[in-house]
């Protein structure tokens, strides 16, 4: 199967996702009540964040036609922090230096995750930056097993063998050799970092708050994102209706993402 067809059948399940979440709607309650009942609270809510999060990228893509890719990523992050620690005031009156030190890791991943993920969006299509950042997924246990000493299960196992099996067809219609576009490379290396991320999320979970760590990760990957335009020579763009629309709306999405992510 060819990079086409997998693209085409990507699209084709995005398109395929309001048709199925109205079906459910359309449940009995006693069998929307069996169904809902294998999943826990929070697995039901990392369902809804990956929805929210397969809208972004396309709008990301739009944005970046106003804006260079780590000034955006700076005003999406510093939108996510303000609109946080609105609902957070009281809590962030407590931060201990552990939150804080937790807060600052964990935002040095996420700025290299969205902002290589961003920077690859410029030039791959949005369909192919969401099949490749997808791959965070296999990659967690690969990074535990590496790092931590972690050997993954089978089902994991079987997971890391497809992922590099996708990898390979990405690669050219033949598969035979791994000959990436730079903005394939920038993409595949923030699915690392994301991979990261959710290794120190789970590794600080139970140990702070979550409203004050998000803050924290939040405010970190937009200062740390402001601070990259200046190596990459980005100015700041002129204002615009569609940039700053896109970082209110996009900043929302973000918050909404961190503070789930950290809960469950």
């Amino acid at each position: 199967m060819g990079l086409r067809s997998i693209l085409l059948s990507f699209d084709a399940l995005c398109v395929s996702l309001p048709a199925a979440c109205k079906a459910m709607t359309t449940l009995k309650p006693s069998k929307l009540m069996s169904l809902t009942s294998r999943f826990s609270k929070a697995e039901c809510v990392l369902v809804l964040i990956t929805m929210v999060w397969g809208v972004t990228f396309l709008l990301v893509q739009h944005a970046l036609t106003s804006s260079g890719p780590m000034f955006f990523v700076g005003l999406r992050f510093a939108a996510a922090a303000l609109i946080v620690s609105l609902f957070s005031i009281r809590s962030l009156r407590g931060i201990t230096l552990f939150e804080l030190k937790a807060g600052v890791f964990i935002g040095v991943s996420i700025m290299l995750g969205y902002g290589l993920q961003t920077i690859g969006l410029q030039t791959i299509p949005s369909s192919q930056s969401a099949f490749i950042t997808a791959l965070y997924v296999p990659f967690v246990p690969l990074l535990q097993w590496l790092v931590l000493g972690r050997r993954p299960g089978l089902m994991p196992s079987l997971g890391i063998v497809l992922a590099f099996t996708g990898l390979m067809l990405l690669s050219g219609p033949s598969g035979a050799s791994l000959d990436f576009s730079p903005g394939e490379i920038a993409t595949l290396i923030s699915a690392i970092a994301i991979a990261a991320e959710i290794i120190l999320i789970s590794a600080y979970a139970g140990k702070v708050d979550v409203r004050r760590v998000t803050v924290v990760q939040l405010s970190t990957a937009s200062i740390l994102a402001f601070l990259m335009t200046i190596p990459t020579g980005e100015t700041a763009p002129d204002f615009s209706w569609l940039l700053l629309a896109s970082a209110v709306g996009l900043g929302a999405a973000s918050a909404v993402i961190q503070v789930a992510m950290n809960w469950a």
